[in-house]
């Protein structure tokens, strides 16, 4: 009798070696490996009979397509992140941390599709069918025609689903506790993971289902499991938040069929989570203006303006070395802004404790918030006030200039809509939009900056 073979796989990356070690050479991640059977799965079998494939038509870029109807779930921000709707036959992958409310938000999907007559399905792998009954009736939602399932291995789902009426709308929480026979290894394994979400992948392709898988996150907030998954899927989408603020955010990093980086904002509430027009509004609420170290960041996120709080705090330091603390920007970032300051705007900032703090517990990414993190930490180093009615947009280049960033006019247009009346920019940066109605101060480099922040807290003086 012929001996199984038998490989060794990475739950991180994916890496197959042919012996077990404590440590993975591709990812550098310990205790990941496992001993998994070799060549299993989906097409191994027809592999080692030696069936030979039938050849298909090819088809030409120029034939005929019909538009595609997007199924649209009535929740806006999740809607919008989708692009305006999911795809039937698409594939979408959502990750967040444990209790962010990824469960919350989908439930409320799809009870908003099945009053609209659609057949929704929603297995859940963790959860028992009155679990997610309980959910459902705290948040009023226990009347909606959705179909629940509590089942883990993958034939019997998508048996159950190719059954009657071909579901519109299908939602499989978590990817990681699914299972097929055709692998021999426990659920949650790399292979166990991958053939699961080829099949069910399969399955919406050809029904014209739009799939939703949930995956979950590592400690470091990315998805668990190979990173084949989300080359798999159509869409990848995070759902982030904190424990301390009621909003959340949910952000899509692919996306097929529409914008990436767009963001849909969230405000968790005893009924469940409720959409927020205005986020702007809402990361602005509570701002003391005449607060130093505060400077207001007109940023894009995808398709959408948003108007945030950048604030810093700069205090002389009793530590040998000072300490760089950042919250929701990168700490890169900021050291390369202190190290630009220091060389062309005479800032002596070696001796001193630096925070920066994106309030509202929101993540920036772009680097057109360097302007705005430099004027905060200006701000707090001297000890005056930003105007209350000014945004700050820009980025600083390693020569102390400041460099032109997109959508201009759109960001300025978010923030004369919530009552400010002048924009701090680079002078290459406006764009041709008489509907801004700002006031423009160009900045050309960070020397000029902190010129005029000094000046303006030295005319405060004489004033008063």
């Amino acid at each position: 009798m012929a001996k199984a073979r038998t490989s060794y796989v990475c739950q991180n990356c994916g890496a197959i070696t042919q012996r077990w070690q404590g440590k993975c050479e591709s990812c550098g991640e310990w205790n990941t490996i496992v001993e998994e059977g070799a060549a299993l799965g989906i097409g191994a079998a027809s592999a080692r009979r030696g069936v030979i494939g039938r050849p298909f038509p090819l088809e030409d870029l120029s034939g005929d397509s019909k538009p595609v109807e997007r199924i649209v779930t009535g929740i806006g921000e999740l809607d919008r992140v989708a692009g305006g709707g999911f795809v039937p036959g698409s594939a979408t992958l959502i990750g967040g941390e444990p209790g962010i409310g990824k469960s919350t938000l989908l439930i409320q999907a799809c009870a908003a599709l099945a009053r609209k007559g659609g057949r929704v399905v929603y297995v859940s792998g963790e959860e028992s069918t009155e679990q997610v009954r309980l959910r459902a009736a705290r948040l009023g939602l226990s009347q909606a025609p959705v179909q629940l399932a509590a089942q883990t291995l993958i034939e019997d789902i998508v048996a159950t689903m190719g059954s009657g009426d071909a579901p519109q709308f299908v939602i499989v929480d978590s990817i990681q506790t699914m299972w097929t026979d055709s692998i021999e290894s426990s659920p949650g394994t790399v292979s166990q993971v991958r053939s699961s979400a080829q099949a069910l992948i399969r399955f919406a392709k050809n029904s014209g289902a739009a799939l939703i898988l949930v995956g979950h996150v590592t400690k470091d907030g990315q998805i668990a499991g190979p990173r084949v998954v989300e080359h798999m899927v159509d869409a990848v989408m995070s759902f982030e938040g904190e424990g301390a603020h009621a909003f959340r955010i949910l952000r899509a990093s692919k996306n097929r069929f529409g914008a990436t980086d767009e963001i849909g904002v969230f405000e968790m509430t005893g009924a469940g989570l409720a959409e927020v027009a205005n986020p702007s509004a809402l990361f602005l609420a509570g701002r003391d203006g005449a607060a130093p170290g505060a400077a207001v960041f007109a940023g894009v996120e995808g398709a959408r303006p948003l108007l945030v709080e950048i604030q810093a705090l700069v205090a002389p330091s009793t530590l040998g070395t000072p300490r760089r603390a950042v919250v929701g920007w990168d700490s890169s970032r900021l050291a390369m802004v202190l190290a630009v300051l220091e060389a062309h705007a005479g800032l002596k900032l070696g001796q001193h404790d630096v925070y920066l703090n994106v309030a509202g517990g929101l993540r920036i990414a772009e680097p057109a918030a360097d302007l705005a993190a430099a004027a905060a930490l200006v701000s707090s180093l001297v000890g005056v006030a930003l105007p209350h009615d000014g945004v700050y947009f820009g980025e600083i280049a390693l020569s102390g200039a400041v460099r032109a960033v997109g959508h201009a006019g759109l960001r300025m247009k978010e923030a004369a809509k919530l009552g400010f009346t002048r924009a701090s920019l680079s002078p290459l940066g406006r764009d041709n939009d008489e509907g801004a109605r700002l006031a423009v101060f160009p900045v050309s480099s960070v020397a000029s900056l902190v010129a005029e922040i000094a000046a303006s807290g030295v005319a405060r003086k004489v004033t008063k």
